[in-house]
C-alpha cells in the first residue's frame, strides 16, 4: 500500500477546537515548570488541558535507539529511535506536532514543553496545526531565560557535562538556539516568578477567547 491508497476520513462529531501552546527555550529555562502551572490553573478553571513534556515524550513515543533496543532488534531501534542531531530533532518536533494537533481537535489545550531550538521546525509545527484548523491555534511561548541563569540552575547537570565535553551538540553550548522572532507570548523568565509567568499565559489565552 502506498500514500495514494490512504484516505482521510472526516469525523462524525465536530467539536470546538482547543489550541496548542508551544513553550520553547533553553534547557533549564523553566518551560516545564510554567507549562505545569498553566495546566494546573486551566484544570481549576474547568478547562481540558494536557502537558506534553519533552523529557517524558523521549521515554516513549520519541525514545532513543538505546531505549528501543531494550525491546526491539537493532534494525528497528536504529530506524525509529531518535537522538539529538538536527535531523532527529526535526522528527521529534514533527511527531509531537501531530500529537498536539490531535489534542487540539479533541478540544483540549495542549501545552508542549520542548527546547525545539530551530525556527524552521517550530514554524513547520505551526503550519501543520493551523492547516488542520485556523490561524491562532498555535501559540508560541518564548520562555526567555539568559543562558547564565540556566547554567546556574542546571537541574539535570547537563550544562556541566556539556562544558566538560561529555555532551556534544548541547543547545546553547555547542549547538544553536534560534529564539523566536515574533512569539505570541514572550516571558521574561529571568525576571519574574513561575506563577506570575503562568498568569501571563492564562491572560493571553483568555484575551484570545481560547478559555473563559
Amino acid at each position: 500500500m502506498d500514500s495514494t491508497q490512504v484516505t482521510w476520513h472526516a469525523h462524525a462529531v465536530v467539536r470546538p477546537r482547543g489550541c496548542v501552546v508551544w513553550f520553547t527555550g533553553l534547557s533549564g529555562c523553566g518551560k516545564s515548570t510554567v507549562a505545569n502551572l498553566v495546566d494546573q490553573k486551566l484544570h481549576e478553571l474547568g478547562c481540558g488541558s494536557f502537558v506534553l513534556d519533552g523529557d517524558n515524550i523521549r521515554h516513549g513515543l520519541n525514545a532513543s535507539p538505546a531505549m528501543l533496543a531494550e525491546t526491539f532488534d537493532d534494525a528497528f531501534a536504529q530506524r525509529f529511535g531518535l537522538g539529538f542531531s538536527a535531523l532527529d530533532r526535526a522528527e521529534n518536533i514533527r511527531r509531537i506536532a501531530c500529537v498536539a494537533e490531535l489534542f487540539c481537535e479533541a478540544g483540549v489545550v495542549a501545552l508542549t514543553a520542548f527546547v525545539s531550538p530551530y525556527r524552521e521546525d517550530r514554524e513547520a509545527a505551526r503550519a501543520a496545526i493551523e492547516r488542520q484548523g485556523e490561524e491562532g491555534d498555535f501559540i508560541e511561548v518564548f520562555v526567555d531565560t539568559p543562558l547564565e541563569i540556566c547554567e546556574q540552575r542546571d537541574p539535570k547537570g547537563l550544562y556541566k557535562q556539556a562544558r566538560a565535553g561529555k555532551l556534544p551538540g548541547f543547545t546553547g553550548i555547542d549547538a544553536p538556539y534560534e529564539a523566536p522572532a515574533s512569539a505570541e507570548i514572550h516571558l521574561a523568565a529571568g525576571e519574574k516568578s513561575p506563577p506570575a509567568l503562568a498568569d501571563e499565559v492564562i491572560a493571553y489565552l483568555r484575551s484570545q477567547g481560547k478559555i473563559r
